[in-house]
């Protein structure tokens, strides 16, 4: 395998990464952090990323309505200290984890895609053609 490759996650990371997210939710929903950057912003944790060693974690995030994305990301990972010691109160991992969060841009990828597929010449390609005229069975 060359160093280009990514190998997949383990199932560990998967479960664990799994557990920060759950963790993090949690604590943003309460609304503990008191920041002027989030401004009670409504935060969605889309997923978390955990590395091989299980000791830095990248959360992927994403305020609801899609706005100032730049600020709540700056505004999180200003509290990342303050989060960890809230994630080590529910999660028990013998490492806590540090925390980097980065904002989500699979919206935006989604919404490109959606916006490729509506266009006229890819939906005439996207269509099934007539039944009855194009095919040949060969009869």
């Amino acid at each position: 395998m060359s160093k280009g490759d990514a190998k997949a996650p383990s199932q560990r990371q998967l479960r664990v990464g799994e557990e920060l997210r759950h963790a993090l939710a949690w604590i943003l929903e309460r609304g503990d952090i008191r920041d002027p950057g989030l401004g009670g912003a409504a935060v969605t944790v889309t997923e978390v990323r955990i590395s091989p060693d299980l000791r830095n974690a990248t959360a992927f995030v994403m305020p609801l309505g899609g706005g100032e994305c730049e600020d709540v990301v700056a505004a999180l990972n200003r509290a990342a200290p303050f989060l960890r010691r809230k994630i080590g109160n529910t999660v028990k991992l013998k490492y806590l984890p540090g925390l980097n969060f980065i904002a989500d841009q699979s919206f935006d990828q989604a919404g490109r895609i959606h916006d490729l597929l509506k266009d006229p010449s890819v939906a005439r390609d996207l269509t099934p053609e007539n039944e009855t005229g194009n095919e040949n069975d060969g009869a």
